[in-house]
């Protein structure tokens, strides 16, 4: 523990990424949070019918799927199982995990591991909850309105710093003017920056964020910045021991990364790829009892990926990306 005060977005990114950071821990991030990843089989299966269509639109039975912070590569696990097992039979899938933990034991040998985004890919890019992850700078009007600067000890001491100048302002200024003294914002510049990259890592196809989100004209007043331990969320302190996540503009996101986006929730996304919160109908528990249970629990999972006021408020972008001949994807 140090009395040092420091940035918000430098000291997030030590507590999360440094050597001794929270995303290093061996148990990786399902040992503190449950995504949709974790929550059911049918968001991998959503996502197999996302990667067969966007093969589909580029005329290929072979197509990369690239998942931007894979944990330990559940997702891209669910979705060779969900290929495999019969949602896009025929479909050649080059599997790519971009983390900076270490390759997990056990991981399926056909799922490449790196740090790094790799070069080129024609399909579908996938990154869910990322960008919350994507340490930013903490800003808060004063008694006279200026932004200033959030500094933080690393025991969660807080105090206002220099106002916000440059890059920074001018975000700022666009995506979440702040005037009122007390309110509070995240600078999303890095997270635009990160999601430019990872759409211009691609040749072809469709790149995905799905996250806590909001829009310019209902930001919150007081931000979002908070921390999460051991599925609890708790007081957001930089010293390792919990995740800091705060919610995306992906917005902003889209416009800095250019070409045709679409902004939805997961609810309307899931429906669309085929995941329904109905209950089967009453009559086939008694014709087909086992088949009922089955499906009955199904529908229990999709509602839990599409429940208002739970993951199915979570936000998806869904950008379009420039094949490097000129002119987009078919739509």
């Amino acid at each position: 523990m140090t009395d040092d005060w420091r940035l918000w977005r430098e000291a997030a990114d030590t507590a999360l990424y440094g050597e001794e950071g929270f995303y290093r821990r061996p148990e990786g991030p399902a040992g503190h949070f449950r995504t949709s990843v974790h929550a059911s089989p049918l968001f991998a299966a959503a996502v197999a019918r996302l990667l067969a269509a966007t093969a589909r639109e580029l005329g290929t039975d072979t197509v990369d799927l690239v998942d931007v912070g894979a944990g330990r590569g559940e997702l891209l696990t669910g979705v060779l199982a969900a290929v495999r097992g019969g949602v896009a039979p025929g479909l050649a899938v080059r599997a790519y995990a971009v983390e900076l933990a270490p390759r997990p034991p056990g991981l399926h040998p056909e799922i490449g591991w790196s740090a790094e985004l790799p070069p080129g890919a024609r399909g579908l890019l996938f990154a869910n909850e990322w960008l919350d992850n994507v340490p930013t700078q903490i800003a808060e009007a004063d008694e006279d309105g200026v932004a200033r600067y959030v500094l933080v000890r690393e025991d969660g001491a807080e105090r206002l710093g220099a106002p916000v100048t440059g890059a920074d302002a001018r975000w700022l200024s666009r995506w979440w003017p702040l005037s009122r003294p007390g309110g509070r914002a995240e600078i999303g510049l890095p997270r635009d920056e990160a999601w430019t990259r990872a759409v211009s890592s691609m040749d072809a196809g469709t790149a995905v964020a799905v996250d806590y989100a909001h829009a310019r004209g209902s930001r919150p007043p007081f931000g979002t910045l908070t921390g999460f331990r051991e599925g609890r969320e708790v007081r957001p302190v930089p010293d390792g021991r919990c995740d800091l996540t705060s919610h995306v503009a992906l917005d902003a996101c889209a416009a800095a990364a250019g070409g045709p986006a679409e902004l939805l929730d997961q609810r309307t996304a899931l429906r669309d790829l085929g995941v329904s919160g109905e209950r089967p109908p009453l009559a086939q528990a008694s014709a087909d009892p086992a088949g009922y249970v089955r499906a009955l629990a199904s529908a229990g999972e999709a509602a839990e990926l599409t429940a208002r006021g739970g993951l199915g408020d979570f936000g998806w972008l869904r950008q379009r990306v420039p094949v490097r001949e000129g002119g987009y994807c078919p739509a």
